[in-house]
């Protein structure tokens, strides 16, 4: 599926007045102690399980008790873009109020909200960073609200540090952060400027005549959730593949325990889909099997159930043998399409138990109701950074202590559960307590251009929650160099380094974009770049990778998969497009292509052309007289000459041919989602690396190595006997 999937969420209480839905939130309780903190405190820091009612609540709460007077509104930030567009939804359904209404959601190439009308806003961490370089005192807000603080993403930790700087300016700028684990005591102390002076602001920002300044001294209140509690339990010995554990592991569960819904943690799309049909499969086996018996006079319904425990579970004790042989399994992530995630929420028909396999966006960001049984792998999927060699990759690793405990309390919002951990308790004992923070883990170019665009030069000094580390920093600061974005003084170059700090994309796709009006490819760039800006414009190939492997032929080229973007929007184009109706759609359906992140990439091709006109590009200007390719390649190199890599001289195997990184020499793959997975291109750039045991290669154009010191030249030297020469790592001043 493509990215922006939004998730649907299912109410269990929706036959009651929404004012009685509101009510039976264990929040409910706290409304006036919040409100008071909020009233007399700068910052509050608020403590409160998934579940409890402080994302979709306070926010209200904030409304109602005058916070948006004066056309200032309220903002509630999300780590994930999925939850700002469900949580808006769930609000603006609550305050009987259209969705962009009173109540809108902002996330990166989609807004919707109505300018003087909305009073509260959900928005990801990324799009209030970016609204602070048009507005760095966030005078349109009235409180701002940081939601699932804990989770400590680059975007939010960032965005802390920021709000911490604008409070000394406006200390009228109220600020709530919200968390779902105990780490009130670490935001309390960050936000504790007792002792800092103010510096209050003038103009729209200045304190309202006879405004009382609030107590710098945050206040902390906890709610109590409604959980119950989970029994844990953990393998005897060390599972080899998890997903296999978890599939066995939740079968175990609907033969032998009682009541309630099965949620299974898994790290990502594949592994979910994979273990969605491994369980229809066992299942429809052993149905098979028992039905086998019962015919041949066999008494027990299924194995390992017994009449009795079908008693047990609230049955008829005169129930056909076999009726609760039904599953149903249903697969969550971001990127599903919202009938599918809608059977996740549902609940499930009578005498069958559901299944729900998620990516950990079941973690924190939606309540699934009726699970009572919990298998967590312990996985997830997170971003690593080699300082080494200046490279970000997508990992699977394992998740903290109290991720697992967040996993754990979803199997008792109903009643007791059971938590199934696919480890020793020996081994859960050894994983971190708490999640290092993306800060310590992350590529900061893109932070680091934002920053410096609000005019924050001395970024060394800049009061982190969490300090990134030196090298990371120092690396960033030579791409943005490289790149043409920061002069010899680390300052931002105009226009350039202006313009890729508001472009919203990374800055090399970025660089990539605006380098394309010098090689006459701007209309062919933007294709590129809103392309890779969705998961995958190819279906799932669950059971038919022939078919879609044939497909992708189709449009592949040698040159790689920016060329075959192209390609495959020009034929979409062809077949109508957006406005294609049934005809686009046969089209996207022969060729296995996701129709809903074709749509998707167009809007993002528009709002990016958008941004480029006003920077005085010709988002028209085309090589289609020509149709030479070329120019793109060049485009993608100047952006991407970071992300190079040449064919290594052992070469492949199933896996694809082996390349080396051009810095570093780790050793890479080319994806095999890329029209280049069994190519053997001399030289290629990449757009990202997702790490799955091996480091795959993903959105890979072959370029001609002999570009990459003509288009980077402070970052490369020419090729010599002994090889590519790395660059030097040269510091800078701040």
């Amino acid at each position: 599926g493509a990215e922006g999937g939004r998730l649907v969420t299912y109410n269990r209480d929706e036959n009651l007045a929404l004012a009685a839905q509101r009510s039976r939130l264990p929040i409910f309780k706290c409304r006036d102690a919040i409100l008071f903190l909020v009233e007399t405190r700068a910052t509050t820091v608020l403590v409160g399980q998934t579940g409890c009612g402080k994302t979709t609540q306070v926010p209200q709460y904030l409304a109602e008790a005058g916070w948006c007077a004066g056309g200032r509104m309220v903002a509630c930030t999300q780590p994930r873009r999925v939850a700002a567009q469900t949580i808006a939804a769930r609000v603006a359904e609550e305050m009987g109020t259209p969705l962009g209404r009173d109540v809108g959601y902002a996330v990166r190439f989609e807004s919707v909200c109505t300018p003087g009308v909305t009073k509260i806003v959900f928005c990801t961490d990324g799009v209030l960073l970016r609204e602070l370089m048009d507005d760095p005192l966030l005078t349109k807000y009235g409180v701002v609200m940081v939601d699932e603080a804990h989770e400590r993403s680059l975007a939010s930790d960032a965005l802390l540090g920021l709000l911490k700087k604008i409070q000394r300016r406006r200390p009228d700028l109220r600020v709530v952060i919200a968390s779902a684990t105990i780490q009130a005591e670490t935001f309390a102390e960050f936000f504790d400027t007792r002792d800092v002076p103010l510096k209050p602001a003038l103009g729209p920002a200045a304190l309202a005549p006879g405004a009382r300044v609030p107590s710098r001294e945050p206040g902390i209140v906890s709610v109590e959730g409604r959980a119950h509690s989970v029994a844990i339990h953990y393998l005897a010995k060390p599972a080899p593949e998890y997903v296999k554990a978890a599939v066995a592991t939740a079968l175990d569960v609907h033969r032998s325990e009682g009541p309630g819904d099965v949620l299974v943690f898994l790290t990502g799309e594949d592994e979910i889909e994979e273990a969605c049909e491994m369980l229809r499969d066992a299942w429809e086996e052993e149905t098979r099997a028992a039905s086998g018996r019962r015919m041949s006079g066999a008494t027990n319904a299924l194995p390992g159930t017994t009449n009795e425990r079908e008693r047990t579970r609230g049955e008829p004790s005169n129930a056909s043998p076999g009726i609760r042989s039904r599953l149903v399994v249903c697969p969550l992530y971001a990127g599903l399409p919202p009938a599918a995630q809608t059977e996740a929420f549902a609940p499930a028909p009578r005498y069958a138990r559901k299944v729900v396999v998620a990516s950990n966006v079941a973690e924190t960001s939606v309540t699934i109701e009726g699970v009572a049984y919990v298998i967590d792998c312990l996985f997830a999927k997170k971003k690593s950074y080699d300082a080494s060699r200046g490279a970000e990759s997508l990992l699977v690793a394992p998740v903290s202590r109290a991720a697992a405990n967040q996993r754990a309390g979803r199997a008792g919002r109903l009643r007791p559960g059971k938590c199934f951990r696919l480890c020793t308790e020996l081994d859960f004992g050894r994983l971190p307590e708490q999640e290092t923070p993306e800060m310590l883990r992350s590529d900061l170019a893109s932070l680091v251009l934002q920053l410096k665009h609000l005019g924050i030069d001395n970024i060394v000094h800049f009061e982190w929650l969490s300090p990134p580390p030196a090298a990371n920093m120092l690396k960033a600061i030579e791409l943005l160099y490289a790149l043409g974005a920061l002069d010899d003084d680390a300052k931002l170059t105009s226009p350039l380094g202006v313009r890729l700090a508001e472009l919203p994309l990374e800055p090399q796709l970025g660089k990539a974009l605006l380098v394309s009006d010098d090689m006459g490819c701007v209309s062919e760039m933007l294709t590129v770049a809103a392309f890779t800006q969705v998961t995958s414009v190819w279906q799932s190939a669950r059971g038919r990778q022939k078919a879609l492997d044939e497909a992708r032929d189709r449009f592949a080229v040698a040159e790689g998969d920016a060329v075959t973007f192209l390609n495959v929007r020009a034929a979409w184009e062809r077949a109508g497009g957006v406005d294609g109706g049934g005809k686009s759609r046969a089209f996207a359906e022969k060729n296995m292509l996701s129709r809903r992140a074709l749509v998707r990439a167009s809007d993002i091709r528009e709002q990016l052309s958008k941004h480029v006109s006003r920077f005085g590009l010709n988002p028209s200007r085309s090589i289609a007289p020509a149709k030479d390719p070329d120019p793109v390649r060049r485009a993608m190199a100047s952006g991407f000459f970071a992300n190079a890599a040449t064919l290594a001289p052992h070469g492949g195997g199933a896996d694809g041919c082996a390349f080396r990184s051009v810095r570093g020499g780790g050793t890479l793959y080319v994806h095999p989602g890329s029209v280049l997975f069994r190519a053997r291109p001399a030289c290629v750039v990449y757009v990202s690396a997702v790490n799955t045991g091996k480091e795959y290669m993903r959105d890979v154009t072959s370029v001609d190595p002999e570009w990459l010191p003509e288009l980077a030249p402070h970052f490369y030297a020419k090729r010599n006997k002994s090889g590519a020469e790395p660059p030097p790592d040269a510091a800078f001043a701040f």
